[in-house]
């Protein structure tokens, strides 16, 4: 790392205790070729991915990817810190953004600032800063975005004569009118189970829960505008406004089908989500921005998406970066991930790709979906990630769950989870500004 900024977060986090293996067995890498064919190694879990790898390798001889079919999520991490403790990682990976900075921290993957030139502009600023960890070093290449919004039923809110809400004072007054009109239904639900849809909400009220302060890492869960965000849900779930079950069950996915439920803030893949959870309701779901937290903004957050990471023990890091570059924003390569992977794409120009012309399947209604998604994505709020995403999740799940059982406010959940992240960052050796 040359760069100031991308020095201090290097030492800062390859300085903390669970790195074991920095140091004297890293491998910088060759950063070009020596010349004859290269041979690309690339550990992913999209489906069909291979179609985006048949169409650069037929088109590019001197490089050829190989392909090797990977669990997605933590899986993947897991095998990557243990093949590069080993000395045999990937010169390729697929890894989700919450998930850099643990192999940031334990040296796997190379700064690739030098290699991407203007790769930057091709992406929203939010998108970005997600594979820089709020510094001027870069860990990947986005792949795919996961920007936020509403799906709501239009049939029940025609029956019901409510209106889209704009704001989140008018989802809430919505979702009380609901439940007048309508005893045995709700608006939504609130779900202890999914704290990556409550870090989503939280990003768009501008929550920043990690972020770099010189040689230390800032932890701010527990901040205004997330406490903001646990109030609102943690009220409307202790009036009854609103269900608080989980999502993703077999009771969450019945009230979908059977109009229990009339709306559901989710990302851009949700339409799959209904597609296969609640059959019967095809063609009555339209797509929304999220409301807003002050009217006449245009502000999301992001749940999910993945970016391509280049391995720092690779041996031919400019070919790698050249393969993630070209597979994340060249138009045909891209086609290939929307059309035959079910992948939102990060990059600008794809989001208004040709294979994105058409709505999804199940909203044959909405013809400016995805034009509408293109814009919800551009205002993705920017968010860094920090070392132990798995930990702070963990205890969400733990907190919330207990405050909906025991309906105790949500805030307290929220401080819940800023100490315990505090407590095992610092246990694991990484510096933490007071």
């Amino acid at each position: 790392m040359t760069r100031s900024l991308g020095a201090k977060i290097v030492a800062m986090v390859l300085g903390a205790g669970l790195v074991a293996a920095c140091g004297s067995d890293s491998d910088d890498g060759d950063s070009g070729t020596t010349g004859g064919k290269v041979e690309l190694s690339f550990w992913a879990w999209a489906p069909n991915i291979e179609k985006v790898l048949d169409k650069w390798n037929a088109a590019n001889p001197d490089i050829h990817v190989t392909l090797s079919r990977q669990a997605g999520g933590g899986d993947i991490v897991t095998k990557l810190l243990t093949a590069h403790k080993a000395g045999n990682p990937p010169d390729l990976a697929q890894v989700e953004y919450q998930s850099l900075p643990t192999l940031v921290s334990n040296d796997v993957l190379a700064d690739i600032a030098k290699e991407t030139g203007d790769t930057k502009g091709k992406f929203a600023d939010g998108v970005w800063q997600q594979v820089t960890l709020g510094t001027d070093a870069v860990y990947g290449i986005p792949q795919d975005a996961g920007p936020m919004m509403l799906y709501y039923r239009t049939d029940l809110f025609q029956q019901h004569g409510l209106t889209v809400p704009k704001t989140w004072e008018e989802f809430a007054q919505t979702a009380r009118t609901v439940r007048t009109k309508a005893p045995k239904q709700y608006l939504t639900t609130f779900s202890a189970k999914d704290p990556g849809w409550f870090s989503g909400l939280a990003q768009q009220a501008g929550a920043a829960w990690w972020g770099v302060d010189g040689d230390a890492w800032k932890v701010n869960i527990n901040d205004a505008a997330t406490k903001k965000v646990a109030d609102y849900w943690g009220g409307l779930v202790s009036e009854g406004a609103i269900d608080d079950q989980p999502m993703y069950t077999p009771e969450w996915n019945k009230a979908l089908n059977d109009g229990t439920l009339l709306a559901w803030p989710s990302a851009i893949w949700g339409p799959g989500v209904l597609e296969g959870n609640a059959p019967d309701t095809k063609g009555k779901w339209a797509m929304a921005p999220l409301p807003q937290w002050t009217a006449g903004e245009s502000k999301t957050g992001n749940w999910g998406g993945s970016s391509t990471g280049v391995t720092a023990k690779s041996k031919n890091q400019s070919a790698a970066v050249k393969f993630a570059t070209w597979m994340n924003t060249d138009a045909a390569a891209t086609e290939v991930l929307i059309r035959e992977c079910s992948i939102y794409p990060a990059a600008r120009d794809a989001q208004a790709s040709p294979a994105l012309s058409q709505p999804p399947a199940f909203f044959p209604a909405q013809a400016d979906f995805y034009a509408q998604a293109k814009q919800i994505a551009e205002g993705a709020a920017g968010v860094t990630w920090g070392p132990n995403v798995n930990v702070t999740y963990q205890v969400y799940q733990d907190a919330f769950g207990k405050a909906i059982t025991q309906k105790s406010p949500f805030g307290a959940a929220v401080d819940q989870m800023q100490s315990a992240t505090v407590a095992d960052m610092q246990k694991n050796g990484f510096k933490v500004a007071s």
